[in-house]
């Protein structure tokens, strides 16, 4: 699964997202991070919504590892990565990686979050479809 190239999401760093020093607060990086995934997620055809009210399945944060390397600053311009690291029976890992986008691409953080796929009424594990991940894995 390393070979795949992981799927890129530019952001912008906002005030609401700074403290008061302009440094981007450690919490909103998760945030980020969380919007990639999604759109990762939709990328691949994924639709949440009708698998929440159809098929009664969701996606879950299981477990999140995240190193933080440099801070971002107001205004700056982010790339923020999702790559599938590891498919498991009820879960999945993503590496995740946060770059300010310039020229030398500093990497700001970088982590593995660990999600789970559930049923949404017993929140209980179920298997993944091995058909969300197929154009992923190499």
């Amino acid at each position: 699964m390393t070979d795949v190239q992981p799927f890129q999401l530019p952001l912008r760093v906002y005030y609401e997202d700074t403290d008061a020093q302009g440094v981007v607060y450690y919490a909103n990086y998760l945030r980020f991070m969380e919007r990639a995934r999604t759109e990762w997620l939709r990328s691949l055809g994924i639709d949440m919504v009708r698998l929440q009210n159809e098929e009664r399945r969701i996606f879950v944060v299981a477990e999140v590892q995240v190193k933080f390397h440099v801070a971002a600053r107001l205004a700056d311009e982010l790339v923020v990565t999702a790559r599938l690291l590891k498919l498991t029976r009820v879960s999945f890992d993503i590496e995740q990686k946060i770059y300010r986008d310039s020229t030398d691409g500093d990497l700001l953080i970088s982590g593995i979050v660990k999600a789970a796929y559930l049923d949404a009424d017993t929140m209980r594990p179920q298997r993944v479809p091995p058909s969300f991940f197929e154009d992923n894995q190499s």
